[in-house]
């Protein structure tokens, strides 16, 4: 039966107000239950106003609100932590760059079509094709960006996992400080306001559907919800979401992946959590890739966080290195593969019970010599050396024939060129002949989200159901989805970051401007 025939007209007209009522309120819900950013503009009175408000100061943040304010633009950066930077200030520091200088002089013919191959192999094919180009495009003039605002690299290319040759640039500090603090500088020294403890409660939107300001907590101590001063701020131009991932949020996720529990340890801070990504997806912002989050293959157990291991594997162990099974004294997997590859090699290595058996990975003093946390990892026994493999054995109860035999048969592919065993790229491999040996017990920690909001070459968020962009509303590094496909390669995140940032904030500075009313 017609349920229109059942419904008299005053129910009818009832059903078609609840209908508009709805429509209008979609992505106008706070996660505050007393929170209404949904005013109308004629309505909206803010408490402050610029062109660009740029939520999140890691990589994306910083880039986003420097390129705007280069553009023409008045900007605001809001972070709810009390330090500038998030997961970018403890990140290693490490930006993928095709068509460096660094690579020229050592004769490395690298190109953005090769970079993009990669990337799509390492990413099983998910990936977002022209964002994927949009990002290695940008790689070395983002690069010599940055380098004019005072970042410093080393002077040497690395190869990291799953790029087919050597192209990381990698900061004088091994850190993604290294990055940021220079550009808080530049921030500072363009006049663009910079507020902390400032958190995102919701947006504002006029009646057509733009983004047109935010609602904020001034004041707000992590992680107390309800601390700070509500406060609007407009933005003429737009909002740029640079809020990273949400790697630390343990409840949200494991509803995207159930085995990511609390047991397994994060490199993230503690701010990295859903909040910011949930309120996009309330204005309709799809999400894409969600339960493809990275666990990190160079992370120790004997330590919390991203902590010194995580540097002295990418550095050492990895390149110039083996990774063994403690029982057999054996390699079991390629150590320069894709992290995700490494890290789901390293995950199966478990007793009967199911409980981890944690592989050694070691490496000698010289492949150890370009490894800023060595002496930081020894200090604290993250990191172990041993004068001769017996005695590596010894440490970590291994089979010590069966590891010296291992250590021989690595040597001999080094000087055939060739991995028979797991097909690892040779490029720069180093036989490992005499000691001291230095080795740390490794297992993988949730380190990236590739999951995020969906966005055009223009970082504009699109709509789910229409797949436009949501007027006014932009985001960039890994507050998006779909670049990296199933699993990001090292290296990439600060490639990421600066480029879209930049990207960003360009086109949100272009934006055509609205008039809003303060206070």
């Amino acid at each position: 039966m017609n349920e229109n025939k059942l419904a008299s007209p005053g129910r009818r007209q009832l059903l078609k107000g609840s209908a508009a009522m709805a429509v209008a309120s979609i992505g106008c819900v706070a996660l505050s239950a007393n929170a209404n950013n949904c005013t109308q503009q004629s309505e909206a009175r803010f408490d402050e106003i610029v062109d660009v408000i740029v939520v999140g100061s890691g990589f994306a943040g910083m880039s986003a609100a420097i390129q705007a304010k280069e553009a023409g633009a008045s900007v605001m950066i809001v972070e709810k932590m009390p330090v500038f930077g998030g997961n970018s200030t403890i990140n290693g520091g490490a930006m993928a760059v095709a068509g460096s200088p660094l690579q020229k002089k050592e004769g490395i013919e690298d190109s953005v079509e090769t970079m993009v191959t990669d990337m799509l192999e390492s990413g099983r094919d998910m990936n977002d094709v022209e964002m994927l180009k949009l990002v290695c495009n940008g790689t070395a003039e983002s690069c010599e960006w940055l380098t004019n605002y005072g970042v410093q690299w080393k002077p040497f290319v690395q190869h990291f996992g799953g790029h087919s040759l050597p192209r990381v640039l990698q900061t004088v500090q091994s850190s993604g400080a290294g990055i940021i603090r220079p550009l808080i500088k530049a921030a500072n020294k363009h006049g663009i306001d910079m507020r902390n403890q400032t958190k995102l409660e919701g947006f504002v939107k006029d009646e057509g559907g733009r983004v047109i300001g935010i609602e904020v907590r001034q004041g707000y101590y992590f992680p107390k919800a309800r601390t700070g001063k509500m406060a609007k701020i407009g933005a003429r131009k737009g909002v740029i979401m640079a809020t990273g991932g949400f790697g630390r949020d343990i409840e949200y996720r494991q509803m995207q992946q159930p085995k990511l529990t609390s047991e397994l340890d994060s490199t993230n801070h503690a701010g990295a959590t859903s909040e910011a990504l949930k309120q996009m997806m309330l204005l309709g912002a799809n999400p894409i890739h969600l339960d493809q989050i990275q666990l990190g293959p160079w992370a120790s157990p004997d330590e919390k966080g991203f902590g010194t291991a995580s540097q002295f594997n990418t550095i050492a162990t990895y390149p110039k290195g083996i990774v063994v099974d403690v029982r057999t004294g054996e390699r079991f997997f390629n150590e320069l593969a894709d992290r995700k590859a490494r890290a789901d090699a390293i995950m199966t290595r478990r007793d009967d019970r199911g409980n981890p058996v944690y592989p050694i990975g070691f490496t000698n003093a010289l492949g150890a010599k370009d490894a800023q946390t060595l002496d930081w990892g020894l200090k604290y026994k993250v990191i172990q050396k041993a004068d001769t493999l017996e005695e590596l054995a010894n440490l970590y109860k291994m089979p010590a024939e069966a590891l010296k035999a291992q250590v021989e048969r690595w040597n001999e592919s080094v000087a055939q060129g060739k991995d028979v065993d797991f097909g690892r790229p040779m490029q720069k491999a180093m036989q490992l002949e005499n000691g001291p040996w230095y080795a740390v017990r490794m297992w993988p920690k949730v380190h990236y989200c590739m999951g995020g909001v969906k966005v055009n070459t223009a970082s504009e968020v699109l709509h789910l159901v229409s797949n436009k962009p949501i007027a006014g509303l932009f985001a960039a590094g890994e507050a998006t989805g779909g670049i990296h496909g199933a699993s990001r390669l090292g290296a990439c995140a600060v490639a990421e970051g600066v480029v879209t940032g930049r990207n960003a904030g360009q086109h949100c500075a272009q934006s055509k401007a609205v008039n809003l009313q303060q206070v």
